[in-house]
C-alpha cells in the first residue's frame, strides 16, 4: 500500500506539531539560556511595546515584550556546550483567538513545523518541543503564521527526557507464557537498544521470493533482522487465498528464533451496496480507500447491519490464522487498523483507510470490537496489541485506551516529503526524536513506542546522539529498503553491525524464562558538574545477588577498572577524572553482569562553569577597499582562556587572521575581506563554559547599486557539490512603501547544466501558494563563467501582491529528467556557506522585466 499511500502519509507533518504533548516547565532561574524578546533580532515589522492598544500588559520581564502581528520574525543565537537534545520554549500571551494562533519555528535555518499558541490572557509558558542542537552556535527563529501573539522571553534548556521504563504488563491478563516472555524482553531492551526489523512482501510479490529483502540485508551486513513484518490481508472473505503467511510466521519464530509482527490491510468491496455477504469478489474490485467504496464505516459497529456482518467475517478469517499461531506457541505483535488518523482530524477527514473514515469515536469502537472478539470469543491470548498513532492535535482522540494497547507505533516516511533538512533525492536519516517523545507523552510513558514502518532507517549517530528510544524499526519492502534514494548502504551496515542494534543472532531464547536474580545498583541516576570546584567522585552501591560484574560500558566503550572506576566490596567509585570527560546532558553506563538483567546508571552531566563573554556580538564589515577596517572584540574571560576562533568548522589562524592583545581580539581585515557577502558567524571557543558568537554582516558598497524596492535573499537546501537535484530557496522582500504585484516579479537562478537534457521543476512550498509559482528553464545564448542556463521563477495573477514591508518565501527544486548529477560547485548562483536566508546579489530580480536586484553573470 505504501507506493500509493505513503507519498501522502506524512503530508503536513509540519502541522503534526501543532499540539505539543511535552509539558516540561520553563524555569528561567536554572535554564541553560534565556533571552528577552527585545534582545532578539527583530524584522522590521515588529516592535517592542509595554501595552496593546493602550492597555498595559503587566508581568513581563525586561524592558517590554515583542508584539507579533500577522508577519515578522524573531531570531536569536544560542551556544550549547555539546551536541544533544534541548527544549525550546517561550513565555507569551495570546488573547486574540480561543482557537490558537499559528507560529513557525526553525532551527539553524531548517523548518521544524508550525505551532498553535493557546489562548491565554496572562503570561504563560509554551514548549515548542525537543530538538537536536549542535555543539557551538545555533540559530533559532520564530516566524508569524497567523501571528498576533506577545513574546516576553525565550528559553533553551537541556531536554528532560522520559526514563523509558515500561512495565512488562500486557493488557490481556490471560496472555500465553510465550507472549509474556516476549513482552518482558521488549521492555528490557526498550530505550537501551533498537531492534532491527524488515517487512516482507506479500501476495507472492518478488516473483514469489519472500526472502529477497532479507537476503539483501544479510549479503550487505552479515546479519538478519530480528523482527519480520507480515501482512494478513490475503486471508479475507472476498478473494482470500493461502499465500503461506501463517506458515512463514511459525517458521520465523519457532525455527529461526525471530520475532513476528503483523499488519492487516483488510479490504472492502468497492460496490458494497450490491455485494452479497459470502460472495467472491475479484481483488481488483476491492479497496482499502474510503474514497473508492460506498461502504459505510459508521454502520460497521452497529450489530445487525450488513457492514457489521462483513466486519465479523473479516475478523473470523483473521482469527483462524491467529489460532494456528497460538496452537504452535507463537506470539505476535499485531498492528490492526493501522495509520488510523491519516492526515489528521477527529472526524475522519484525513483518513487513508476505510476503518478511519467515520472518525475517532467509531474507530475506537472498531478497535474494541476486534480486541474483544479475538480475546474473548476466540480465546486468543498470543497478541501484543500495537496501535498506530500520529502527532496531530487530534491524535489523543483516536487512542483506544491503555487497557486495549500494549505498544504505540509510528510510521516514518519522510525521505521525499516533510523533511526539514532542505535536501531531496537522498535518504533522510533523521531520528525524528521530537515525534518519538510526543508519542511517549501520549500515554504518559506507560507504553513503548516503535517505528512500525519506515523508508529511511535513522543513522546510528542520530539515534544515539538524540537519545531516540524507538523500540524497533521496520522498513517497508522493495525500494523503500533497497533504493539508494531511501537508504545508504553504509548506514545500514553500520547499524546492523553496531552494539546498539539487536539482530536475529543476538535474540535470547524467548521460549524459556530466565529466572536468574538480577543485580541492582543504588542510586540509578546521578548528577555530575563539569565545573572544576564542584567535581567529585560518585559512589554506587551494588547488590550482586550472586552475579559477577564483568565490566562497565558507555555505549561501545568499556570503562577501565582502577582508572575510570574502582571496586571495593559492594562499593563502586566512578572517578571524577572520567566523569569530567562526558558530554553535558544524559549518558547511560551499563553494569554488565554475567547473569540476569544489566542495571543502567543514568548520568546527568551539567556545566555551571562561568562563561566568557564578548563585546560586540554584532558587527558590520565593508569589503569596499577604501572602507575595510579591522574589527576589535573585547573579551571578559571570567578566568577562562581562549582556545580558538571558528568560522563554522574552519579554524582561524592566530597572528594571521586575528591577533590577541590582553582582553582584545583583533579580527584582521585581510581575513574579513575573504568572507562572502551576507551573514557570517564567528564562534569564540574558550576552555570551558558557553562559546559566544559574533554575527558579522558583510557588505560591499563598491558593488553596483540597483535601485528598487525588491530585495532577494536565498540559500541552497542541498549544498553537496555533486547532486541530482538543486534546491534553491528564495525570500522576496518589499522594502518600499507601496505594494508590488507578484505577477510583475521574476527572479533568475544561474547554473551550469553539466550535460544537456530536459529538466523538471517543482515548487515544494511557497507562502503565496505553490500552485501560483511557475518555473522556466532558459538556455543562455552565450555561456558565461558559472552559467549556461538559468531557472526563471515567476508568479500567476492569483499570487496577489507583496505588501510593503512584507516578504514571500519560495522553496524550489529542479532536476534533470534522467536524474543525472549537476556539479553545483561552479554554479554562479550557488551558495555553499549559508544555511539560512542571506542577501544574494547573484540571484537577479526583475520588476516588469527591469533589473531591480542583483548582478547578472
Amino acid at each position: 500500500m505504501k507506493g500509493l499511500v505513503k507519498k501522502v502519509s506524512t503530508f503536513i507533518i509540519a502541522l503534526s506539531l501543532l499540539f505539543s504533548f511535552i509539558t516540561v516547565p520553563v524555569s528561567a532561574g536554572t535554564a541553560l539560556f534565556v533571552i528577552e524578546s527585545e534582545n532578539t533580532r527583530l524584522s522590521s515589522e515588529l516592535q517592542v511595546v509595554t501595552a496593546i492598544y493602550g492597555q498595559p500588559k503587566p508581568g513581563y520581564s525586561g524592558a517590554g515584550f515583542v508584539w507579533m502581528q500577522n508577519s515578522g520574525t524573531l531570531t536569536f543565537d544560542v551556544t550549547v556546550p555539546e551536541t544533544g537534545m534541548y527544549t525550546i520554549s517561550t513565555r507569551y500571551m495570546q488573547e486574540l483567538s480561543t482557537d490558537g494562533r499559528l507560529q513557525y519555528l526553525s532551527v539553524n535555518g531548517i523548518n521544524k513545523g508550525s505551532f498553535m499558541l493557546p489562548y491565554t490572557t496572562v503570561w504563560s509558558d509554551f514548549n515548542f518541543g525537543i530538538y537536536k542542537l549542535t555543539k557551538g552556535s545555533n540559530t533559532i527563529q520564530i516566524k508569524a503564521g497567523w501571528g498576533f501573539a506577545y513574546f516576553d522571553t525565550f528559553t533553551v534548556d537541556y531536554a528532560k527526557l522520559d526514563s523509558l521504563n515500561v512495565a512488562p504488563t500486557l493488557t490481556d491478563s490471560q496472555a500465553t507464557s510465550e507472549t509474556k516472555l516476549l513482552m518482558k524482553y521488549l521492555t528490557e531492551v526498550y530505550g537501551k537498544h533498537i531492534i532491527s526489523g524488515q517487512q516482507e512482501i506479500y501476495g507472492g510479490g518478488n516473483n514469489g521470493n519472500s526472502e529477497l529483502e532479507f537476503d539483501w540485508i544479510h549479503n550487505l551486513t552479515g546479519k538478519y533482522p530480528a523482527i519480520r513484518g507480515f501482512d494478513f490481508m490475503n486471508y479475507n472473505p472476498l478473494y482470500g487465498w493461502e499465500d503461506g503467511t501463517t506458515n512463514r510466521i511459525i517458521d520465523w519464530v519457532n525455527n529461526k528464533n525471530g520475532i513476528a509482527t503483523g499488519c492487516w490491510h483488510i479490504t472492502v468491496p468497492k460496490d458494497f451496496n450490491s455485494y452479497k455477504l459470502g460472495d467472491f469478489v475479484d481483488w481488483q474490485k476491492t479497496t482499502y480507500k474510503p474514497t473508492e467504496t460506498n461502504f459505510k464505516t459508521a454502520n460497521a459497529v452497529i450489530p445487525g447491519t450488513k457492514e457489521y456482518q462483513y466486519v465479523m467475517l473479516t475478523i473470523d478469517d483473521l482469527a483462524k490464522q491467529l489460532l494456528i499461531l497460538q496452537q504452535n506457541n507463537v506470539p505476535i505483535i499485531l498492528r490492526p487498523y493501522h495509520e488510523a488518523e491519516g492526515n489528521g482530524g477527529a472526524n475522519g477527514e484525513g483518513a487513508w483507510f476505510w476503518w478511519a473514515s467515520a472518525g475517532a469515536k467509531v474507530y475506537k469502537q472498531l478497535w474494541e470490537m476486534l480486541y474483544t472478539r479475538l480475546t474473548q470469543t476466540y480465546g486468543l491470548h498470543n497478541i501484543i496489541w500495537t496501535y498506530n498513532s500520529y502527532v496531530y492535535s487530534t491524535s489523543p482522540a483516536w487512542y483506544p485506551g491503555d487497557n486495549l494497547v500494549d505498544i504505540v507505533g509510528y510510521d516514518k516516511y519522510n525521505t521525499v516529503y516533510n523533511r526539514y533538512d532542505g535536501l531531496s533525492g537522498v535518504p533522510n536519516e533523521d531520528a525524528i526524536t521530537t515525534i518519538f517523545y510526543q508519542l511517549v507523552d501520549l500515554t504518559n510513558g506507560k507504553k513503548m513506542v516503535a517505528m512500525t514502518e519506515n523508508d529511511t532507517v535513522p543513522s546510528l549517530q542520530n539515534l544515539t546522539e538524540e537519545k531516540s528510544g524507538w523500540l524497533y524499526f521496520c522498513p517497508w519492502y522493495g525500494e523503500y529498503l533497497m533504493s539508494s534514494a531511501n537508504n545508504y548502504t553504509k548506514t545500514l551496515k553500520e547499524l546492523y553491525q553496531s552494539n546498539y542494534v539487536i539482530t536475529l543472532d543476538e535474540l535470547p531464547n524467548l521460549k524459556v524464562d530466565d529466572q536468574t536474580p538480577s543485580s541492582t545498583i543504588t542510586p540509578t541516576s546521578i548528577t555530575f558538574d563539569k565545573y572544576t570546584p564542584n567535581q567529585s567522585d560518585k559512589t554506587i552501591s551494588i547488590v550482586f545477588n550472586g552475579n559477577t560484574l564483568n565490566s562497565l560500558k558507555l555505549g561501545t566503550t568499556t570503562l577501565k577498572i582502577n582508572v575510570d572506576y574502582t571496586l571495593s566490596g559492594n562499593n563502586l567509585i566512578l572517578k571524577k577524572t572520567f566523569l569530567s570527560q562526558l558530554p553535558t546532558g544524559e549518558s547511560s553506563i551499563v553494569f554488565d553482569f554475567d547473569k540476569g538483567k544489566d542495571p543502567v546508571l543514568k548520568v546527568n552531566v551539567v556545566d555551571s562553569t562561568p562563561s566568557a563573554t564578548i563585546t560586540p556580538v554584532n558587527a558590520t564589515f565593508d569589503k569596499a577597499v577604501d572602507k575595510q577596517q579591522n574589527i576589535n572584540v573585547t573579551v571578559n574571560l571570567n578566568g577562562l582562556s581562549l582556545v580558538s576562533v571558528l568560522n563554522n568548522s574552519n579554524k582561524l589562524l592566530l597572528n594571521k587572521d586575528y591577533t590577541v592583545s590582553g582582553n582584545t581580539i583583533v579580527l584582521q581585515k585581510s581575513y574579513l575581506s575573504t568572507l562572502s557577502l551576507g551573514e557570517s558567524k564567528l564562534t569564540f571557543q574558550f576552555s570551558a563554559g558557553n562559546n559566544p558568537v559574533l554575527t558579522l554582516n558583510v557588505i560591499d558598497t563598491t558593488a553596483p547599486v540597483i535601485t528598487g524596492n525588491l530585495v532577494i535573499q536565498a540559500f541552497n537546501g542541498n549544498t553537496s557539490a555533486s547532486t541530482n537535484g538543486i534546491s534553491p530557496k528564495f525570500k522576496l522582500i518589499n522594502t518600499g512603501n507601496t505594494d508590488i504585484n507578484l505577477s510583475d516579479i521574476k527572479l533568475r537562478y544561474y547554473y551550469t547544466i553539466d550535460g544537456e537534457i530536459s529538466q523538471n521543476f517543482w515548487c515544494d512550498w511557497a507562502s503565496v501558494g505553490s500552485e501560483n509559482v511557475k518555473g522556466e528553464f532558459v538556455k543562455l545564448a552565450k555561456p558565461v563563467s558559472g552559467a549556461d542556463y538559468y531557472l526563471e521563477i515567476s508568479f500567476t495573477a492569483s499570487a496577489g501582491t507583496l505588501k510593503a514591508g512584507q516578504n514571500a518565501e519560495i522553496q524550489a527544486r529542479f532536476a534533470k529528467s534522467n536524474w543525472s548529477n549537476y556539479n553545483q560547485a561552479d554554479d554562479y548562483s550557488f551558495n555553499a556557506s549559508s544555511s539560512q536566508y542571506v542577501n544574494s546579489d547573484k540571484v537577479t530580480g526583475y520588476l516588469s522585466n527591469k533589473l531591480v536586484w542583483g548582478i547578472e553573470p
